[in-house]
């Protein structure tokens, strides 16, 4: 245990966290480890000569570690991934795009391939080519020399992460929170993937067969927790939890300007922004001081989705405590808000895993983007919003960490 960490301290910040719902504590932690993990692959990456490569933790847990024993196909991927396979092959067509990864249209129920002069590379590729279009289920999925690195250096990763937590944090903590995740991950009846999946549609998982064990990561216990949570609450909710515990959780009745959205969400613009999805619950208008920015209001739906989410969140969380055990689920909360309160002097320790690595680009570093010898205009502004999301999670983490992480393609698949 480090010298010097103060526990239990009654403060402004725990009373902030404390009224977090319990599974907004669960997403908060679990992006705090994913931020601590992804720099340190992007920082390793560029340390084995591949800058930029700042893929995310859910890229390992659900895809690529399948493949580091060898070839799979599309279809054998999907099903390991638990996953559609039209959202396997929009990951994969990422992945061959930024260099991890290709495809061979080499099985025996493929069809002649369309292929194209690449104009850059004039390298004779697919029509498709870095996109998920024209994959075919029985296409064998290889990894490259880059993709090989990156699976070395995650495959270790996770441990390594943990240990640190367990070194800042207390080894009798990190051991507690994993005891009481592992007995609620133990009893969902449910196979679930080992990453918390994007924003696709979820499909129906099956049915748990096998008895389920100790000793998965403590990220993935997180993630379960989370999308057992996230599935009970989309059963029951017309509009799922990830929509309403970002965009529509943060709006209200009077405006909000459109540009504050992704500060008070902690997500990127891209996920967070006035998409279709949300449009039947907000109304946008031009700003009534003046100027060109929009403001963004909850429409009368969005107020009355906005109290059923409160409502059904509090109604999931006591049914938590009737399935699980009542002082299981209070432990559990209380080891969670722990994470948020110790510190060393004034410094809150789990900011201290949100300090970006140097030569990252959550440090300012800017580096070509995934797939591109040169970082544009839109690449270099994604990086200034991943540097300002940085700087507001290690000043207050209770305050911005996000209630439910949204995976973003343009942050290779991270928070």
């Amino acid at each position: 245990m480090r010298t010097g960490k103060v526990k239990g301290i009654a403060s402004s910040g725990r009373g902030l966290a404390a009224a977090r719902p319990l599974f907004a504590l669960l997403s908060q932690v679990l992006v705090a480890f994913t931020v601590e993990f992804d720099n340190e692959f992007e920082w390793r990456m560029n340390s084995a000569g591949y800058r930029g490569a700042a893929l995310s933790m859910v890229v390992w847990n659900n895809l690529v570690r399948f493949l580091t024993e060898g070839a799979q196909s599309v279809r054998e991927l999907a099903h390991h991934a638990l996953a559609p396979e039209a959202q396997v092959r929009f990951q994969l067509g990422c992945l061959e795009r930024w260099g991890f990864l290709v495809l061979e249209a080499n099985s025996p129920d493929s069809r002649p391939v369309p292929s194209r002069l690449h104009r850059l590379s004039g390298r004779i590729l697919r029509d498709g080519w870095g996109s998920g279009r024209g994959i075919r289920s029985g296409w064998k999925v290889l990894l490259t020399g880059k993709g090989r690195q990156a699976g070395e250096i995650w495959a270790p990763l996770s441990a390594a992460i943990e240990q640190r937590w367990r070194e800042r944090f207390g080894d009798d903590d990190i051991a507690g929170l994993r005891e009481l995740l592992e007995e609620i991950v133990c009893q969902i009846d449910q196979e679930l993937p080992q990453g918390l999946p994007g924003a696709w549609e979820a499909p129906k998982y099956p049915a748990r067969t096998a008895t389920r064990t100790g000793g998965l990561p403590l990220a993935v216990l997180l993630s379960q927790g989370l999308l057992a949570f996230a599935l009970e609450f989309d059963r029951r909710s017309a509009v799922p939890l990830r929509l309403c515990a970002s965009t529509l959780r943060v709006l209200r009745e009077q405006p909000t300007p459109a540009a504050e959205i992704p500060r008070l969400t902690g997500s990127s613009s891209e996920t967070s922004g006035v998409g279709w999805q949300i449009k039947p619950y907000i109304v946008v208008e031009p700003d009534p001081d003046g100027g060109r920015r929009k403001v963004v209001r909850l429409s009368p739906l969005g107020l009355r989705v906005q109290q059923q989410y409160c409502d059904l969140i509090d109604e999931i969380e006591k049914s938590w405590e009737a399935k699980f055990g009542r002082q299981t689920i209070h432990r559990l909360r209380d080891a969670l808000l722990e994470l948020f309160v110790a510190r060393v002097g004034d410094r809150l320790l789990i900011a201290e895993g949100l300090i970006p690595l140097e030569g990252t680009v959550r440090s300012g570093k800017q580096a070509s983007a995934l797939g591109r010898r040169e970082p544009g205009a839109a690449a270099r502004q994604r990086m200034n919003d991943l540097v300002a999301q940085s700087k507001l999670f290690q000043r207050d983490p209770v305050g911005t960490l996000p209630h439910y992480p949204l995976w973003d393609m343009n942050r290779g698949f991270g928070p």
